[in-house]
């Protein structure tokens, strides 16, 4: 199931909007090629973090207590 900006796995809820972006793209992608579900999102997750990271991007939204 591929997915979008508003419905996408739960793991990604605390990323930033670019970062998780970039995650459900790269998940979708992976799916397409034959991935399950969850390689999908593992490697997604890794990667979209990456990818953030080399860029300076903050990846997880901040924590209010």
């Amino acid at each position: 199931m591929p997915w979008t900006k508003t419905n996408y796995p739960d793991s990604l809820k605390n990323f930033m909007a670019p970062v998780r972006k970039k995650a459900i793209a790269i998940a979708n992608a992976l799916l397409a090629d034959g991935r399950s579900e969850d390689s999908a999102i593992a490697i997604a997750t890794e990667k979209a973090k990456e990818w953030a990271e080399n860029r300076g991007l903050k990846v997880r939204k901040t924590r209010t207590t």
